[in-house]
C-alpha cells in the first residue's frame, strides 16, 4: 500500500561470488563456535552445564565487586554477577555459578546463607532461583541440538513440496548459513549459549523461511516467462528487486520490537533480543545473496536443457 522505495535493478547475483566468500567466512567461523560449543568450551548457560541462577535484592545499596569479594572468600571463585535494572526494585542482582565452578549441585542455599552471613545488616530477598544437574544439562543440550536438526529437515521438505527439490536445497543452506553466522557472532561476542538462544534461533529459522518463500514465490510467477537459458539470472534478480521493498519494510518494523526488547527487556531476556536482533539482520542479507543464488548456481551447472 506505502511503496516508500521505488523501482529498483541491483544486481544481486552479479555479486553473488563476492557474497558466497563473505559467507563462507562467517560459516567457518559458525561452525569453529559450533564446535567450540559441542566441546563445552565456548560460554555455555547453567542449562547446559549444570549449576545455580540466584536474583535477588538488597535492602541497600551494594557494589558488584564487594559482592564478588563477598563470594570468592566463601568459595565462589568463577561466579557471575550482573546488576540489574528496575524500578521497582532496586539493588537488584542476578548471580550465576556454573557446576564446574562450585563442585556441588545444589549451591543456592549455600549462597543466601553466606550473603546474610557477610552482610547482617543488608538483608537479601531471593525473587527467583534456579538449579540444573550436569546430567539435566547435557539432557538439554541433547534436545537443542535435536530440534535445530529437525527444524531443517522439516523446512527441506516444507520448500520441496512447495516448490521443488532444488529449492528446498537453496533454503535449507540459507537457513544453516544463518544459524551458523549468528551462532558465530554470538560467540566472537562472547555471549552467554543459553535455551533462549536457542529458541532464538529457532525463531530467526523460520524468519528465514518466510523471507526465502516470498523471493521465491515471485520467482516462480515470473519464470513463468523464462524461455532461455541466459535470462534465467535476470529472471532471479527482477524477482528479488520487485520484492526489495516489501522485505525491506517487513525487516524494519520487526527491528523496531527487537530493539524495545533489547533495551527494556531486562538483562533475563537481552541475549534472545540480541540474537533476533543479529538474525533478521542476516536473515534478510541470504534471502538475497545466498538462497536465491544458490538457486542460480544449480540451474547453470547442471546439463542444459534448452536445445
Amino acid at each position: 500500500m506505502i511503496k516508500i522505495i521505488g523501482e529498483t535493478n541491483i544486481d544481486f547475483i552479479g555479486r553473488r561470488k563476492i557474497a558466497f566468500a563473505v559467507s563462507a567466512v562467517m560459516v567457518a567461523i559458525g561452525l569453529f563456535a559450533a564446535i567450540q560449543v559441542a566441546r563445552g568450551h565456548a560460554n555455555l548457560a547453567i542449562e547446559f552445564t549444570g549449576g545455580t541462577m540466584l536474583q535477588g535484592a538488597f535492602a541497600e545499596s551494594v557494589s558488584t565487586a564487594e559482592l564478588r569479594t563477598i563470594l570468592a572468600d566463601g568459595g565462589f571463585q568463577e561466579v557471575e554477577i550482573k546488576a540489574l535494572v528496575a524500578r521497582e526494585t532496586p539493588n537488584s542482582f542476578l548471580i550465576r555459578v556454573k557446576e564446574d565452578a562450585t563442585g556441588e549441585a545444589r549451591a543456592a542455599a549455600t549462597l543466601v546463607e553466606l550473603l546474610h552471613r557477610a552482610l547482617p545488616d543488608n538483608s537479601f530477598e531471593v525473587d527467583s532461583m534456579h538449579e540444573v544437574g550436569p546430567s539435566v544439562g547435557k539432557l538439554l543440550a541433547s534436545q537443542a541440538r535435536n530440534a535445530v536438526i529437525i527444524a531443517m529437515f522439516c523446512i527441506l521438505v516444507y520448500i520441496w513440496f512447495r516448490f521443488d527439490f532444488r529449492s528446498g536445497v537453496a533454503a535449507t543452506i540459507s537457513t544453516f548459513h544463518d544459524v551458523l553466522v549468528v551462532l558465530g557472532l554470538l560467540y566472537l561476542l562472547n555471549r552467554e549459549i543459553s535455551l533462549l538462544v536457542v529458541t532464538g534461533l529457532l525463531t530467526l529459522a523460520g524468519y528465514s523461511l518466510t523471507d526465502t518463500v516470498v523471493v521465491f514465490d515471485r520467482i516462480r510467477e515470473n519464470l513463468k516467462q523464462f524461455r532461455r537459458r541466459s535470462d534465467f539470472g535476470a529472471t532471479i534478480n527482477r524477482s528479488i528487486n520487485e520484492v526489495l521493498s516489501r522485505t525491506i519494510i517487513t525487516t524494519i518494523t520487526t527491528q523496531i520490537v527487537v530493539v524495545i526488547l533489547l533495551i527494556f527487556g531486562g538483562e533475563v531476556l537481552f541475549d534472545f533480543a540480541l540474537t533476533l536482533l543479529l538474525g533478521f539482520l542476516v536473515g534478510t542479507y541470504s534471502s538475497w545473496f545466498v538462497a536465491s543464488p544458490v538457486v542460480v548456481e544449480w540451474e547453470l551447472r547442471k546439463p542444459s536443457r534448452f536445445k
